[in-house]
């Protein structure tokens, strides 16, 4: 009776534990059973198993095999056991050393001629496991995603072979050590936007920030187009916030590219997503799309297009930068501290304001249109704006104004003045943290009152002025809130207003 027993990770969140792979070669006839809640892809790894070892020359014993996955109520998937499945039986049928298992953490699935192929989620499994004080050995085209952070030792193989060499002492592994470089961002500038000098200012506010946006226009006014230039404006990212952006990314279904390192994501999923493609989910819980835009950008066009009970799974995340999933098998939270920019029409029929006047909606289908967007979700989003149809002849002058690199300096300066002062973005503060960095002179008190009970604004909007006037002094570089910075930030809760 032999027993080897190593150590991997399972692909169910980035807070997953490791996976102990027991290998158990037993007595009695001939079989090849794993236990542990295996999945489907898990399950075939047998014959991938089974057809590698024998390409590679190494004796298949013919003996009952048992692997035990544990825990076992952790639901195992993909074939990222396959590598530690056959070390398992390599070493318990003594045909590679075991001593040297328990210093790796292995992934990776096998071809049937032996090579390794690329797993899904290196990055996130490394992130995580970094403190256990074990290498990890893992496929060639996954070593350079897992080797972005900064403390953990990769090594990288191309072949079962390769490994088996490596624990026999014959021909060592190589440690990856490339870090690739930062790639300038290739996000489109936004100089090449015309006009609209008031949606430009309150990108620049959202950015410098963190807060959210929703933007209010007929079609062909340049909302998508400014919206696809919010990360341009986004100063740059920190080493843990790339970290844990390309964590998120690596849990998902496309993986992250080690190419995109240090780039702020932009997702902008169609409006005929589900609630489970925005917030995460499935009976293996993985991450959505507001997880996937972890320390970037999340745009919705045609925001009213969406189904409503898809929009309110929005509420929460918005508030608390992080979503809980819970499924009877298993709870996993995901981190969401995603920019929200929003997109929508006037009116049904989009022209509603148009200079042409082509709109003929009736105050009863405008109503209806706006309400697909409730009260409490729009409550949320900090800066809400009209973005006007220009006439053609605007379009015929030259693109100008400031280009994005001008503006992202200009952010960048004030976001560092909020993380010297408080630790975090504007958006993030806390009430207490409102009340304490947000006091206004007794000129502005009264105007904010004003403002508030003319406009019918919650106790959150209020909060929400507060944070944004906080932003704009910051662009200003003034230590405290003027007059002037309150109205700016009052005037972007003014179509809420106007809809109460």
């Amino acid at each position: 009776m032999s027993l080897a027993v190593l150590h991997s990770r399972a692909l169910v969140g980035s807070d997953a534990p490791p996976v102990t792979v027991e290998v158990h070669l037993g007595n009695g006839l001939p079989s090849f059973t794993i236990v542990g809640l295996p999945e489907a892809e898990v399950k075939e790894s047998r014959e991938r198993v089974r057809a590698a070892l024998s390409n590679c020359r190494f004796d298949f014993p013919a003996r009952r095999i048992t692997v035990n996955l544990a825990p076992a109520e952790l639901p195992k998937e993909s074939g990222r056991f396959d590598l530690p499945i056959a070390l398992g039986i390599l070493a318990a049928s003594n045909q590679i050393p075991s001593a040297a298992l328990k210093d790796y953490e292995f992934a990776g699935e096998l071809s049937l001629t032996g090579d390794l192929r690329p797993v899904r989620g290196a990055l996130a499994m490394t992130f995580r496991a970094k403190h256990s004080g074990r290498a990890f050995v893992l496929p060639s085209l996954s070593a350079p995603e897992a080797a972005l952070v900064a403390e953990a030792r990769v090594f990288k193989a191309d072949s079962l072979l390769a490994v088996c060499a490596h624990l026999s002492g014959e021909c060592l592994l190589k440690r990856h050590n490339e870090i690739p470089v930062p790639t300038s961002e290739a996000f489109a500038d936004i100089a090449e936007v015309k006009g609209q000098a008031q949606a430009k200012r309150a990108l620049e506010i959202a950015a410098a920030g963190g807060h959210s946006l929703l933007m209010i226009g007929p079609p062909g006014t340049g909302k998508s187009m400014l919206a696809a230039r919010l990360p341009g404006l986004l100063p740059p990212m920190t080493e843990l916030e790339a970290l844990e952006s390309a964590a998120m990314q690596s849990l998902g279904t496309k993986g992250f590219e080690a190419g995109n390192w240090m780039r702020r994501s932009f997702r902008a999923p169609h409006h005929t997503a589900s609630a489970i493609a925005l917030v995460g989910g499935g009976g293996n819980p993985r991450p959505g799309e507001i997880s996937l835009a972890h320390h970037g950008v999340l745009f919705l066009d045609e925001l009213p297009e969406f189904d409503r009970r898809v929009l309110e799974v929005l509420r929460e995340p918005l508030e608390s930068g992080r979503v809980a999933i819970s499924r009877a098998a298993r709870q996993v939270e995901f981190p969401a501290r995603f920019q929200l920019i929003a997109a929508m029409n006037p009116c049904q029929c989009g022209y509603l304001g148009h200079y042409s006047g082509r709109c003929r909606c009736t105050p009863d289908q405008i109503r209806r249109y706006r309400g697909k967007i409730s009260g409490p979700l729009q409550d949320r989003i900090d800066i809400q704006l009209e973005v006007p149809a220009l006439p053609p002849e605007h379009y015929e002058q030259p693109a100008g104004g400031e280009v994005s690199a001008a503006v992202r300096e200009r952010t960048g300066a004030a976001r560092s003045r909020m993380l010297e002062r408080q630790g975090k973005e504007n958006a993030q503060l806390s009430v207490r943290e409102t009340d304490q960095h947000c006091a206004l002179e007794p000129d502005g008190v009264v105007l904010l009152r004003r403002a508030v009970s003319q406009l019918g604004l919650s106790a959150r909007a209020h909060h929400r002025i507060l944070k944004l006037a906080r932003t704009i002094a910051d662009l200003a570089g003034a230590g405290s809130i003027v007059t002037q910075h309150l109205a700016e930030a009052i005037q972007y809760r003014r179509m809420q207003g106007e809809k109460n």
